[in-house]
């Protein structure tokens, strides 16, 4: 692909395309004139990659964004804080394998209808353990259609995701909730703008992964690179060998910094380097990266979950795909799935794709269901223990009260 846009540095050096801006408002004031969306084929080239096509720790990320999508560094660099500035990107960051990290679990919240907007609100603005908050619902009434509220929780190590909970429902008058704690991972990754031409049924030749969920323990030193390592890029800092401020923050020289990161990664607990869309509000312009995600259901045989997780977990549209128990309330589905999509109608055929590949392999399916996302605001899970501590202090909650191990 051939790219005319102006190049005023090209090489990777430290502190190349260096921000110069100024920001008012989180409207960068020296941005005008570049484009921001991602119907443009620059970006559009630049998000292929950069959502989730970057496994692990990299010396120099946006390098390897650039280098990998074929556009020049500097221009890679300018668009990414374009992007970010008019809110396309709602985010850049290095992501953790928080399932390993701390106890977790996806929380589906019964709440009365006067109350479900405040409740929402609380999670997004007040729990900084909550992380995806979203407003579902079923096309027709359905087991767990009650349940409108979802969100993902992640407590540190040593604290209770029940106590945690119990308190959240207090405070925002829920009737009841469903801890879902995920027994494996199959698919996770983002990938919007690659997955808008997908057709259904798209899957790879090899099933998905199994990813465990053990919590490792960090030692301090480790916990002390991870703090800044996960932090959120701010417009300034993207630009060349974007790590070095932060290991002299945090007191370390930047090869002791990124020898402890690599070491993070083999003990399985770095994600990938990525921009994260704003795919379901509109952009500046009125676009959307996405229209519609839905939360997929399935109940099958019991002993089969890994294998039809697996099985699942080929398909290319899926962003999410797990093992997790959804009791009762759910017709005690097993594994569930997400994927997004501009269509509802597309969506549904991708899932039948699905559904016909489990029956073609021998997986009886005895239940299954959507869930629909509405309102929706996504944020990373804090996991730090000194952030829970100082959350409760806030709160007034006592430690021993919150304390407790997983559920």
């Amino acid at each position: 692909m051939n790219y005319s846009t102006h190049d005023p540095g090209g090489a990777a050096t430290v502190g190349a395309g260096a921000w110069t801006g100024e920001y008012t408002s989180g409207v960068a004031t020296a941005i005008q004139g570049i484009p921001s969306e991602v119907t443009d084929p620059t970006n559009a080239a630049i998000l292929a990659i950069s959502e989730d096509c970057l496994s692990g720790f990299f010396r120099d990320p946006f390098e390897e964004i650039a280098s990998r999508c074929g556009v020049p560094l500097a221009t890679t660099l300018e668009r990414l804080r374009a992007m970010l500035a008019a809110g396309t990107i709602r985010r850049i960051r290095q992501t953790l394998m928080t399932t390993n990290l701390a106890p977790g679990a996806l929380v589906a919240w019964q709440v009365p209808a006067d109350k479900l907007d405040a409740a929402f609100d609380y999670m997004v603005h007040k729990d900084p353990f909550s992380g995806h908050v979203v407003i579902r619902s079923t096309d027709a009434d359905t087991p767990g259609s009650a349940f409108r509220l979802w969100t993902t929780l992640k407590v540190p190590q040593a604290f209770s995701m029940s106590a945690h909970c119990e308190y959240l429902m207090r405070r925002v008058g829920a009737a009841q909730y469903r801890l879902m704690p995920a027994r494996r991972l199959f698919a996770l990754g983002v990938g919007h703008v690659r997955r808008k031409s997908i057709p259904p049924g798209s899957k790879s030749e090899q099933p998905g992964r199994v990813l465990d969920t053990t919590v490792v323990q960090l030692s301090p030193l480790e916990w002390r690179v991870l703090e800044p390592l996960k932090r959120e890029f701010a417009a300034e800092e993207i630009c060349g060998n974007p790590w070095a401020p932060r290991a002299a923050a945090a007191g370390l020289s930047l090869d002791e910094f990124c020898r402890v990161a690599d070491g993070l990664v083999a003990r399985g607990v770095v994600g990938r380097f990525s921009t994260f869309l704003e795919h379901v509000k509109p952009s500046a312009l009125g676009t959307r990266v996405t229209r519609y995600n839905a939360l997929f259901h399935w109940r099958v045989p019991e002993g089969r979950e890994i294998e039809a997780g697996r099985e699942i977990g080929r398909h290319h549209i899926l962003t999410h795909a797990y093992w997790r128990e959804g009791g009762p309330d759910f017709a005690n589905v097993n594994l569930m799935a997400v994927a997004h999509g501009t269509d509802k109608g597309t969506i549904l055929e991708h899932k039948a794709a699905i559904d016909a590949h489990l029956e073609s392999v021998g997986v009886e399916v005895s239940y299954t269901n959507v869930f629909w996302g509405g309102r929706s605001e996504i944020k990373p899970s804090e996991i730090s223990p000194k952030a829970y501590a100082d959350w409760c202090l806030a709160a007034g909650l006592h430690l021993s009260s919150m304390a407790g191990q997983g559920r």
